[in-house]
């Protein structure tokens, strides 16, 4: 069914269309080896599931790393992985259930699918028998980071959210749309996901990530979490890139205003993989606030 766009939502629309052409920096699907060999791979069992996760470090701030749409450790936080201070941090990046190489089983996405997550991730960080975690949350996995610090209190030490939203709008609903067919990304883009998943699972799950994500839209405020918003107690940095074009300004905003103490930090030229493109500068910043 084609969606009328308003006015932003075409910009906004336009710019991700020209974010998927060739010549833009795309995260790629890196084997876990080319972090070096102070990076592990694993599995463990956790709620039922096989859980993949990568680790370095050997400091003793806990620190998680949780994905975007579709993503994986591997995919999402290679600068990270490889450049955070080991010294000072033991830095884990998840797979959540159904993605990257936590599979079987394929994703769903229930109404509670961000729950889900969030204590697949918690219960994750328990079964590696550390005692307090901070949370690096993309996207997804920024949303999936705020509902653990609300849920989970005690357990979370710290929590940075970058490309996230605890509601949805009109707006993002006709720029989910505009990314629910996989053919008519550029091929620059698709291709370490294909090589990741295989071409039908990754088209299939796309389509069912805009279904589940669209589903939000269909409760009152269009809600994903911004009820749990005042119950973080952590200390939360929120992080936008002003030219984000699919989580504009006021979700972070919103975010920032909702969560008691937070702080929020604008990058002018951060678009929404901004952890990637501006990596040194968002690694600095990620650990100056942990510590």
């Amino acid at each position: 069914m084609a969606v009328a766009l308003g006015p932003r939502a075409a910009r906004r629309l336009l710019l991700l269309v020209s974010a998927l052409k060739p010549g833009l920096h795309v995260p790629r699907a890196w084997p876990a080896a080319s972090f070096g060999s102070s990076v592990t791979s694993a599995k463990v069992a956790v709620n039922g599931v096989h859980l993949h996760y990568l680790r370095t470090g050997e400091g003793e701030h806990a620190v998680l790393l949780l994905p975007g749409m579709l993503g994986s450790g591997e995919t999402d936080f290679g600068p990270q992985l490889k450049n955070l201070n080991k010294q000072l941090f033991t830095v884990v990046a998840w797979d959540p259930r159904g993605y990257g190489h936590s599979r079987p089983p394929d994703r769903d996405f229930p109404v509670e699918f961000f729950e889900r997550d969030a204590k697949d991730a918690v219960d994750l960080m328990k079964t590696l028998q550390f005692k307090k975690v901070s949370l690096l949350g993309w996207s997804d996995g920024g949303i999936t980071a705020l509902i653990a610090a609300a849920k989970y209190p005690s357990y979370i030490n710290k929590v940075v959210v970058w490309g996230a939203n605890a509601y949805v709008t009109d707006e993002d609903k006709a720029i989910y749309e505009g990314i629910r067919d996989v053919s008519k990304w550029s091929e620059r883009t698709r291709k370490p996901l294909e090589a990741l998943y295989g071409i039908n699972y990754f088209a299939r799950t796309c389509e069912k990530w805009v279904d589940g994500i669209n589903q939000f839209k269909r409760l009152p405020g269009g809600n994903i979490c911004r009820h749990l918003l005042p119950l973080v107690q952590c200390p939360t940095l929120v992080v936008h890139g002003e030219r984000d074009p699919l989580v504009p300004r006021s979700h972070a905003d919103f975010i920032h205003q909702h969560v008691r103490g937070s702080r929020l930090h604008l990058m002018p030229e951060g678009k929404h993989n901004l952890h990637l493109r501006f990596a040194d500068e968002f690694n600095k910043l990620a650990e100056n606030f942990l510590q």
